[in-house]
């Protein structure tokens, strides 16, 4: 069965002067502001840009930690910031920076399990860009 989520965006005006605003399903966002200012200079409120690094940095945490459960570790904690490059119109690249405590696992293996996370988790998937990932394991 597949699982559904949704957001609602409601945006009025030009898009320069214009503003709008985001509510999840959730409603962890709710109506929640953003704009040409949020998106492209340092407007108060939100953009598409730092939602989807937020969803690339959970689903990538997440991803991890079942590869790492399937591999026989428990990771103490994961921690990732995702930067989301926006260039000429587009989202140009994903850049995860990973810092992992994760007891008993051989850097190889912590590699492996990165590697397969970065590749495999729903949110890569979806993307149509350069993934990188930095990881230290700490």
């Amino acid at each position: 069965m597949a699982i559904k989520r949704n957001a609602t965006s409601a945006w009025e005006g030009s898009g320069k002067e214009g503003t709008g605003h985001l509510t999840t399903q959730s409603t962890v966002l709710n109506q929640t502001q953003y704009s040409y200012n949020t998106r492209f200079a340092d407007g108060i409120g939100t953009n598409p840009e730092e939602l989807i690094a937020a969803a690339h940095a959970g689903c990538f945490n997440m991803k991890l930690s079942f590869v790492l459960g399937g591999a026989g570790f428990t990771p103490t904690s994961l921690e990732t910031k995702c930067t989301i490059s926006l260039d000429n119109g587009a989202v140009t690249e994903s850049l995860l920076q990973l810092k992992a405590t994760v007891p008993g696992i051989s850097a190889e293996q912590f590699t492996e399990c990165v590697a397969d996370a970065e590749k495999n988790c729903p949110i890569s998937k979806l993307l149509n860009c350069e993934i990188k990932v930095e990881a230290e394991l700490v």
